[in-house]
């Protein structure tokens, strides 16, 4: 099933070419004037700068093509050449149907499916997940559940941070505390205890500490580069101790993620490709790309039409250890040749451009990833409080994210008595609506914004059951499952689907009509406020319809069948869009 703006991009397209013009000139898109057309096609203007000829002209013959077509209602001329179509509410009533009668609501998959893996997340071994990391989480989690709708075999990776210099710090600090641990006895042949000697909380306090200590004692930061640099190298005692702050890690980061319903198919960190990097500097040595500054091995990737400084990127430090763009780099080589990764997205925040600019030339330069391999940083703006500054605790410390999850919990729960709310309902599912009332908030707060911007969140207003607001899009979808369950219990059920007779209905028609396009839209851009601005849009109208056309009291029945099925259509859709914006819907509130 082909989009409606597609199917009357294809007609246009005939016509101008029936009346001997380029068919690329018949694009049709929603009309951005609703009171002359439902449509609108500009193609007269730039064909008339091409063929010489008046675009009043042009648009002229076209619509005099078009009137053959039994679908529109209305075709009018506007300004210098602008077409204006409306459609019959006969063939709208059809098609509407049409996507009720598809499982996929109208969108088609993508013609040629890619290998896409989905790099989000980002979080570290050793540190607590703070509110620096959520947007990663919340943006990533939406790209990987579009690009799967969209037909795409899509892999997430939460690529840990796991090899860098916070192991060494952590190390160095845990050895001071506990000298008599057999892991910083070098001549210790093992087996080590398969305990970890300290637990989540530990490692939450030690690593403050010991980025505290690297700061401002210069002895505790060459400390802790040697032990970077002994881990990374193999010594025994360093990987058995890093292996326990992996996997204590790792189970309270699936715990903070399982409750942001984010999820990852892919639980691989820059460790992964230690086995990996002896080998490809050694493929890029063959190739001659590499050479020596200050005792450290290098790629330079400047080209000459740069427009600023492009620096090397460092292969390995003079001291042996690797930096994380080695990782990266090492990291592509693997997707590529191990899963045959087609494009790749990096959902990492805007201050690693320059990073990732270095990584991909490196990549695209010496062939590790082919030139038909997309290599993409999707990336995004900072999460500000009211003040304009990165959001923070009351005292101004940087706030972790459960402590953040359970703030809009609570801010959630507030608003629902204030709103009385899922009132009578018993404790569980109080708590249990306020968990998706919050996170909605959260996470409509985030991806309402185009993922490039900084964004405010102010939890007041975004907490709201009332405006654009994630709370606002729950009530509105629940709204409509309550209309269903309250006509099935008078035995009502969705019927045909009849040409509309109000303004409401026909608006919700149109915009349903649009699903298609809302989705490709935040598909070929990779940003998910395409789909938020279409859920709160499609939310405004399906309320207006509902209080314009009361539904459960229409007594014609054909005409109430009709709406049931308008209601049923909006929750599917609703359902979908707020599924791929990682939103959660309660059965009732």
């Amino acid at each position: 099933m082909q989009a409606l703006t597609q199917q009357l991009t294809t007609l246009a397209g005939e016509a101008f070419v029936q009346s001997g013009y380029d068919p690329q000139y018949g694009e049709v898109t929603v009309s951005n004037r609703p009171d002359l057309g439902q449509f609108q096609c500009n193609g007269a203007l730039p064909a008339a700068k091409v063929y010489g000829r008046n675009p009043r002209d042009i648009a002229q013959q076209i619509a005099d093509q078009l009137q053959a077509q039994p679908i529109f209602k209305e075709i009018t001329i506007a300004g210098p050449g602008f077409i204006n179509l409306t459609l019959t509410d006969e063939f709208l009533a059809g098609f509407v149907q049409q996507m009720a009668d598809d499982e996929r609501l109208g969108v088609p998959p993508v013609v040629q499916p890619r290998r896409v893996l989905v790099d989000y997340g980002g979080a570290n071994v050793a540190k607590p997940m703070h509110v620096g990391h959520l947007r990663a989480g919340i943006i990533g989690e939406s790209i990987r559940r579009l690009f799967d709708y969209m037909g795409d075999d899509v892999t997430g990776d939460v690529h840990l941070g796991d090899w860098g210099t916070q192991m060494g710090q952590v190390i160095v600090e845990l050895q001071r505390r506990l000298p008599d641990l057999p892991y910083f006895d070098a001549s210790y042949t093992g087996p080590y205890p398969a305990e970890s000697p300290i637990t989540l909380a530990d490692l939450e306090e030690i690593y403050p500490a010991a980025s505290a200590q690297a700061k401002e004692n210069p002895a505790f930061a060459e400390a802790a580069r040697l032990a970077t640099a002994e881990l990374q190298n193999g010594r025994a005692g360093y990987r058995a101790l890093w292996q326990h702050f992996h996997d204590v890690s790792v189970a309270g980061l699936k715990e903070d993620y399982d409750k942001l319903d984010i999820h990852f198919d892919l639980w691989l960190g820059e460790s992964d490709v230690q086995d990996h990097l002896d080998d490809m500097i050694a493929r890029l040595q063959a190739q001659g790309l590499t050479s020596e500054s200050d005792g450290a091995l290098i790629m330079e990737i400047a080209e000459p039409d740069d427009k600023k400084p492009m620096p090397p990127l460092i292969l390995r430090k003079s001291d042996g250890a690797v930096l994380y763009g080695t990782t990266d780099l090492a990291t592509i080589d693997m997707r590529v040749q191990e899963f045959g990764s087609e494009l790749i997205l990096y959902v990492v925040d805007h201050r690693q451009r320059q990073h990732f600019e270095q990584v991909f030339r490196a990549a695209y330069k010496s062939g590790i990833a082919p030139a038909t391999t997309g290599l993409e940083h999707n990336y995004f703006g900072t999460m500000n409080g009211k003040d304009g500054k990165p959001f923070k605790t009351r005292e101004g410390g940087t706030m972790k994210l459960k402590d953040l999850i359970v703030l809009v919990i609570a801010a959630a729960l507030a608003r629902m008595a204030e709103s009385h709310v899922a009132e009578g309902y018993d404790e569980a599912e109080r708590q249990e609506i306020a968990r998706m009332v919050g996170l909605a908030a959260l996470k409509y707060a985030d991806l309402m914004n185009q993922r490039t911007k900084d964004y405010v969140f102010d939890l007041d207003r975004f907490s709201s059951f009332e405006g654009r607001t994630g709370p606002y899009l729950l009530y509105t979808a629940v709204r409509a499952r309550s209309i269903l369950h309250k006509a099935s219990a008078q035995g009502l059920a969705p019927g045909p689907f009849l040409p509309p007779t109000a303004d409401a209905e026909r608006t919700v028609m149109l915009l349903l009509t649009g699903l298609p396009d809302a989705l490709q839209q935040a598909y070929d851009t990779r940003m998910p406020n395409h789909l938020a601005d279409y859920a709160y849009a499609l939310a405004n109208e399906f309320n207006r319809f509902y209080n314009a056309c009361h539904i459960l009291r229409e007594e014609n029945a054909a005409v109430q069948a009709s709406w049931l099925a308008l209601t049923q259509l909006f929750r599917r859709v609703m359902e979908l869009v707020l599924h791929l914006l990682g939103i959660e819907i309660p059965e009732r509130m």
